[in-house]
């Protein structure tokens, strides 16, 4: 049975919800029942209505309507005549399970205006090679799920109504004590603010520390929604050129002494993999003090280390408060979760408080407490432990795989960790127009220039590997590229 939500109609002339909740009828046009009878047959063909689905009883719906029952029973009626529904006694009236979709009538449903090739950095898909997914098949399900059953069972009414802003509380305990286990970072909970994800705490970052005509350090290339992000609130983005060391901090002092902020991604520089050289790290965080200035850590996978030991934090290294600290559970978990969090400075806490107030709805109560009893449990730490190894072997077997087909075509470059592989293409290819063709046969891309600020970059393919079994099937995908190369 499909929920009813008041908020689900379509425009005229085919205003009805998923559940059958219809608009308000047009007295001046067709006689009542037809407009019903209109409206369901429009879900139906539109797919807003799917065989099996319940809809609301002639009962219900003469109350509702304000009408007579026989002007609902005579749509019900004809509805039931062409077969596109069937009544089942006490267990109610739904879409005929049978219903072929030549059985409805054609009408056309207004498409969002997105090319294949169009990128959004947050698909909704699940598609070979897409950036940001974890592997999916691995996800300790069963744990979730009786976890999730098990906090669903506890629920109080102190737990119905709206959630802490700032975050439950004993997940923002959990977050401060993993941190300074795995990242050497020292923070109390109320330095921890949980959102809904990266965009969420750019944002927050934003409102509170920056105001419109700052500059503020991006890499580059550097991940494309930070720049959008800054640019609808109206600050400058300084695009700080990215080396086998990171960011060329010099570079930034010689573009943008002045800046306000620096954004960031020590661990694996997004998207290149690099990690921010030491030297870098205290020069970034020497001209933040003396300019008075913010340095926002992105540290987006920085678990996933396959050659040595995950490296330290920035934050870690943090003696005069200048760091804020971003991290998700979108890649070590799940992204559909919406949770992230950030670490402020101590003498910060109070500020974004005031803006966390003003501006944030709160992340889903339960969500957090299933979150916090996989940390709790222990599972949050088996599994990451679990993924470095698996994704270690993936990556190996994919880059193998790849190479074995395309190795005359492109280059793959050694990377120290991360959850993703950098394709180099020969010659004068446009990874662009690859990526293009690539997402019009169901293969997921990202072309390196689409995260780069001006035209000097090389051409490349962004690829994941966390969801490649196997180097059998690595070579099966390299065939499919091959073929649009």
């Amino acid at each position: 049975m499909i929920a009813y939500n008041p908020s689900e109609e379509l425009d005229r002339p085919m205003t009805i919800s998923k559940a059958g909740k219809i608009s308000p009828l047009d007295p001046a046009a067709e006689p009542f029942y037809r407009q019903i009878y209109d409206r369901f047959r429009g879900a139906i063909a539109n797919g807003l209505l799917k065989p099996g689905d319940r809809i609301p009883s002639a009962r219900a719906l003469t109350k509702e309507l304000g009408l007579a029952r026989g002007t609902i029973d005579t749509a019900y009626s004809l509805l039931a005549a062409e077969g596109y529904i069937e009544a089942r006694g006490q267990a109610g009236t739904i879409v005929a399970p049978g219903l072929k979709p030549r059985t409805a009538i054609a009408i056309p449903i207004r498409q969002a205006s997105r090319s294949a090739a169009a990128t959004s950095f947050r698909p909704d898909s699940i598609l070979p090679f897409q950036m940001g997914l974890p592997a999916l098949d691995e996800f300790p399900r069963k744990i979730w799920a009786r976890l999730g059953a098990r906090c669903i069972r506890a629920i109080q009414p102190s737990d119905m109504v709206h959630p802490s802003v700032f975050g439950l509380p004993a997940l923002r305990s959990q977050i401060a004590a993993y941190l300074g286990v795995s990242r050497g970072i020292n923070c109390s909970p109320s330095q921890i603010f949980v959102t809904s994800g990266y965009r969420h705490t750019i944002e927050l970052i934003a409102h509170s520390l920056l105001k419109a005509g700052d500059r503020v350090w991006l890499e580059n290339p550097g991940y494309p929604p930070t720049r959008e992000i800054l640019r609808h609130m109206k600050i400058e983005a300084v695009a700080v050129p990215v080396d086998h060391e990171g960011m060329a901090v010099s570079n930034g002092f010689r573009l943008a002494p002045r800046a306000r902020a620096a954004v960031v991604t020590p661990a694996h520089q997004s998207p290149l993999s690099v990690s921010l050289s030491l030297p870098r790290r205290l020069a970034l965080l020497d001209w933040a003090k003396r300019s008075d200035a913010w340095i926002i850590e992105d540290d987006y996978d920085g678990e996933y280390r396959y050659v040595s030991r995950p490296l330290p934090a920035l934050k870690s290294l943090d003696r005069d408060g200048r760091v804020l600290y971003s991290g998700t559970f979108s890649k070590v978990l799940l992204p559909s979760l919406r949770l992230a969090y950030l670490v402020v400075p101590e003498s910060e806490v109070e500020r974004f408080e005031q803006i966390t107030e003003a501006l944030a709805g709160g992340s889903p109560r339960l969500t957090q407490a299933i979150v916090t009893a996989f940390i709790t449990e222990g599972h949050f730490a088996r599994h990451i432990q679990r993924m470095r190894k698996l994704y270690a072997e993936r990556r190996v077997a994919a880059v193998a795989g790849l190479e074995s087909v395309l190795g005359k075509h492109l280059r793959i470059d050694p990377q120290p960790g991360g959850m993703h592989l950098i394709l180099r293409l020969q010659g004068r290819r446009s990874d662009r127009r690859l990526v293009a063709r690539m997402r019009e046969e169901g293969l997921y891309a990202e072309a390196l220039t689409d995260w780069m600020v001006g035209s000097d970059g090389a051409s490349a393919l962004l690829l994941s590997f966390t969801n490649i079994g196997s180097q059998r099937a690595a070579e099966h995908l390299g065939n499919q590229l091959l073929r649009l190369m």
